[in-house]
């Protein structure tokens, strides 16, 4: 079985995972500033745990987004560097898609909608049915809690911290939509899922090298004007 590295910084959560067969070694800690600092200490606490190094990997696999701006950015510019210098190919792994391989592993659901808190109001979400593997029913996408819009599936299950950072909103849907009434807003992106996702990618080639990295980014602007903050909590509050 290949020995995959991955890591995972497109939350609050910075996590990095080392995965081969059923050995699963993981580090995780809090705290979006910090992730550039902590990842690769991870990284190396992990490796020197496993007692092997960067080079015996197979590849290096990493949570491509969408999500935080700067952690994408962090997962993809550390997984460039490591990768580089060991001479290793890169995995792209979606983050929604790992949150939905974790709301599988916690529930045994074959039919999720991933969602992630985008701030400024919108979230990032997708829906994934799995069936011998994953695939995807409606791409990721960046919106308002309102046109979170997933297609009707008999067991949808919903998960993500999009739930807890827009209650009121999601309050609103659950009027119109059943699914969202047993949302696990728990779920996060984590390097174990990205590593398991990329064990699979692994075995079907879908390598990359480190030139063709890229995060994956939905959204231009990054950052609201005050007058547009003041705007979206004087509406949050009607």
């Amino acid at each position: 079985m290949p020995l995959i590295l991955a890591i995972e910084t497109s939350s609050e959560l910075a996590s990095a995972a080392l995965l081969q067969g059923d050995m699963l070694l993981v580090r995780e800690s809090s705290g979006v500033q910090t992730h550039s600092q902590t990842l690769l200490p991870m990284v190396q606490s992990i490796l020197a745990q496993a007692n092997v190094r960067l080079s015996q990997c197979a590849a290096i696999a990493f949570g491509a987004g969408p999500g935080s701006f700067t952690g994408v950015r962090t997962a993809c510019g550390i997984a460039q560097g490591l990768a580089f210098g060991a001479d290793l190919p890169l995995i792209s792994i979606v983050t929604l898609l790992a949150m939905a391989e974790a709301c599988r592993a916690e529930t045994g659901a074959h039919e999720v909608l991933a969602v992630l808190d985008a701030r400024m109001g919108e979230v990032y979400w997708a829906q994934y049915s799995y069936a011998d593997g994953w695939q995807t029913v409606v791409a990721p996408t960046l919106s308002a809690v309102a046109d979170v819009l997933p297609q009707p599936k008999d067991g949808l299950l919903a998960c993500g911290n999009g739930f807890a950072g827009y209650p009121a909103e999601f309050a609103l849907q659950a009027q119109r939509h059943s699914w969202i009434a047993q949302a696990r807003a728990e779920v996060m992106p984590h390097a174990a899922q990205v590593a398991r996702l990329a064990r699979t990618a692994f075995t079907a080639g879908q390598l990359l090298t480190p030139a063709q990295a890229q995060p994956i980014y939905l959204r231009n602007k990054i950052a609201l004007t005050t007058d547009e903050r003041l705007a979206l909590k004087a509406g949050a509050a009607k």
